[in-house]
């Protein structure tokens, strides 16, 4: 059973609508935070290796880029591997955006916290990053124990 009822997922999903909505008024769309978030993770990259990547149709990865560009959070220059492919790099603020998510997603955080008293507020923190590193370390690990407790509830089920 499910002790936390998903409650991390919802408030995470709650903080996440409302960056997208605080985005969405400076013109910048989910679909394209994707873009400009592989671009700087992935710089040089080219749209072929995006639309591969993310799973996005062709046609849409190159409106999203031309947007992009055109609002001037990504530059293209000549592959000179190739001289019909173009790579893509982010540029300064592209970086600035992800600064600006951070901060808004802060705020989203820092607002739910408020009227916590500071010793609740103290262990809670400290129980999210113990939460975090064990969550961090089992994806660098490859899922294994989650995988294996997932398989294990299956296997549950189908004796029933």
């Amino acid at each position: 059973m499910d002790n936390t009822e998903r409650k991390i997922t919802k408030i995470a999903r709650e903080a996440n609508r409302f960056t997208v909505q605080t985005m969405k008024e400076d013109g910048i769309g989910t679909a394209e935070m994707d873009v400009i978030h592989f671009v700087r993770h992935n710089p040089g990259t080219t749209q072929k290796e995006m639309w591969e990547a993310l799973k996005i149709d062709k046609g849409a990865t190159a409106r999203r880029v031309a947007r992009l560009e055109e609002k001037g959070y990504l530059t293209r220059e000549p592959n000179p591997l190739d001289g019909r492919s173009q790579l893509l790099y982010p540029t300064e603020k592209a970086e600035a955006l992800r600064n600006s998510k951070a901060e808004i997603e802060g705020s989203f955080y820092e607002w739910l916290l408020d009227g916590l008293p500071d010793d609740e507020k103290e262990v809670f923190c400290k129980t999210l990053n113990t939460l975090y590193l064990k969550s961090k370390e089992e994806r660098r690990a490859g899922f294994l124990h989650v995988a294996q407790r997932v398989k294990g509830k299956e296997a549950q089920n189908e004796d029933k």
